[in-house]
């Protein structure tokens, strides 16, 4: 698989040293920002009784709300660590949580099989993985909708890359969440605007809708006003 070591590492490393208090990491939302307002783009496209995989789940706070809405819901990570924490916030185990690197194709099949056709929900996934792994990755997400699928993504746009640089460039450097990110090397906004459409493109995706919206974050300006990155989101099926 193409994913670095280095990579995995760095996102091993951040969700072991963070707690498992709601809102520790930057983008830990709760779902009334996140899936909730995501859901209600998703749903004119998608047939809710089919189940649901969150991809890139981290804590699973997503999951769970998506849990209550599907018949099933598995959410997935490359850490194990952080599936770890999802569990634990988890334990009348209202969701599935496993390890699983998406741009191994053959253990995405294996899901794929598993499940058969699914609802795919990715939040600002493709952004951040390496630059050779968006391909790969954008390619699981069509191996998993299957024929009935829709896919739900939204990926940070270049813009935020601005605003966390004014946010890291306060008085006192970046907010507590926003270095921890950071000091672990994790790349935020890292891709261009372009790539993510072409990524789903070319792994045989079609955009059904799109459109400009903000992901919301768990950090606060000086002001006391949330932090939200500018992003974009689409609804995609096998072409």
């Amino acid at each position: 698989m193409s994913v670095s070591e280095h990579y995995r590492q760095a996102w091993e490393s951040y969700w072991r040293e963070i707690s498992d208090a709601p809102g520790e990491a930057i983008w830990d939302a709760d779902p009334s920002l996140s899936a909730a307002p995501h859901l209600d783009l998703l749903a004119p496209h998608a047939d809710t009784s089919l189940p649901i995989a969150d991809l890139g789940c981290g804590n699973g706070t997503q999951t769970r709300y998506l849990a209550a809405r599907f018949r099933q819901a598995v959410g997935v990570d490359l850490s194990q660590a952080a599936v770890e924490h999802a569990r634990r916030a988890d334990p009348a185990g209202a969701a599935e949580y496993r390890r699983l690197s998406l741009t191994d194709a053959a253990a995405v099949a294996d899901l794929a099989r598993r499940l058969g056709d699914a609802n795919v929900y990715m939040r600002a996934v493709l952004h951040q993985s390496d630059a050779a792994d968006r391909r790969p990755v954008a390619e699981a997400v069509a191996t998993l909708l299957g024929r009935r699928g829709r896919g739900f993504v939204v990926e940070l746009t270049a813009r935020s890359k601005a605003v966390l640089g004014e946010l890291a460039a306060g008085p006192g450097g970046p907010p507590p969440k926003l270095r921890r990110v950071l000091d672990h090397g994790l790349r935020p906004a890292d891709a261009a605007d372009k790539e993510v459409p072409e990524a789903l493109a070319e792994a045989g995706l079609e955009i059904l809708a799109d459109g400009p919206t903000a992901l919301a974050q768990t950090e606060q300006w000086p002001d006391g006003s949330r932090v939200e990155l500018p992003a974009h989101w689409f609804v995609v099926s096998r072409a």
